[in-house]
């Protein structure tokens, strides 16, 4: 039987500061425009916890399905692959907490939405649903869209452009074209991390049939990739800034860009595969560190 401390594993505790800073940024977002809802914030952090949770599940039950997660894999050893969840246990679990997800996503958009549009309400919860499918299938299933180098275009928009736009709304109850630069931003930085993922087991995968990208361009232009979709993950921000600059305070986040640099220069230099594992764990926590000083800057600025 499965232990507490497999179950944690199987969490990927890691991987949850990427999962909260889209999150994070709706919030910070929705302050700043003076439509912060303390109720839709804390169950939006909730649900996407839950959900991040149920993807690590589905992750973990999908590859070790199609013998992705083997021996000649450089990440962590998975749960499922060491033995200490079983396929069964793993299908329960993911059972149990992805109907957690749906009952806190239901509630979350109940109280960002009922109350003024029964449309919005519809509309959210079948963006909730095609989340939850779109983390099952993205290693789990018998097409899953991580083998063939769609995961990319999932991550940018489940984790940057649907956690950061859609919680503003449930918070304001209307649009604001500009969030969808600070959006794209977080968008470019967790797809950031998955690139570091693939670039890292890129042999392994392209052994066991998963095509991500950096398979199909190859070690050197993943990196090239990389680079570009943080350098343009900051121009989003910083055009933001310029463009709703209230205060200097909102300038807080640029504190954060020598994180960026500093783990650039040493991705582009990083010849041996397995040493890019550390640099998964430092982007999340400097994303997340990013978007806590951007939100920070924009709740002073209008203080």
């Amino acid at each position: 039987m499965a232990t507490t401390k497999s179950w944690i594993k199987a969490a990927r505790p890691r991987t949850l500061p990427l999962a909260l800073s889209g999150i994070i940024m709706g919030c910070g977002l929705a302050w700043f425009y003076g439509a912060i809802d303390a109720l839709v914030s804390v169950l939006a952090i909730i649900t996407a916890t839950l959900i991040q949770v149920f993807s690590n599940f589905a992750n973990d039950y999908g590859d070790s399905q199609k013998g992705t997660d083997n021996e000649f894999r450089l990440g962590p050893t998975r749960t499922m692959q060491s033995g200490e969840i079983s396929h069964s246990e793993m299908k329960k679990g993911m059972t149990i907490v992805g109907g957690l997800s749906f009952i806190f996503g239901i509630g979350l958009v109940y109280a960002g939405t009922w109350h003024f549009s029964h449309s919005a309400f519809f509309g959210f919860v079948a963006l909730g649903i095609l989340s939850l499918l779109a983390a099952f299938f993205y290693t789990a299933g018998k097409k899953s869209y991580g083998y063939v180098g769609l995961g990319d275009l999932a991550v940018f928009l489940f984790f940057g452009l649907l956690p950061v736009i859609g919680v503003f709304y449930l918070n304001a109850n209307y649009w604001e074209t500009a969030v969808i630069l600070p959006a794209i931003s977080v968008g470019f930085f967790s797809t950031g991390v998955l690139n570091l993922n693939n670039m890292r087991d890129i042999e392994n995968d392209q052994q066991s049939g998963k095509i991500t990208l950096p398979v199909r361009m190859g070690a050197r232009n993943s990196r090239i990739y990389h680079t570009a979709m943080i350098l343009w993950g900051w121009v989003a921000t910083v055009l933001f800034t310029f463009h709703q600059q209230e205060s200097a305070w909102q300038w807080l986040f640029m504190l954060t860009l020598p994180l960026f640099l500093i783990d650039l220069k040493k991705i582009q230099r990083t010849k041996d595969a397995r040493s890019l594992d550390p640099f998964l764990k430092r982007l999340s926590l400097s994303t997340l560190a990013f978007t806590l000083l951007f939100c920070l800057g924009l709740i002073l600025a209008i203080s």
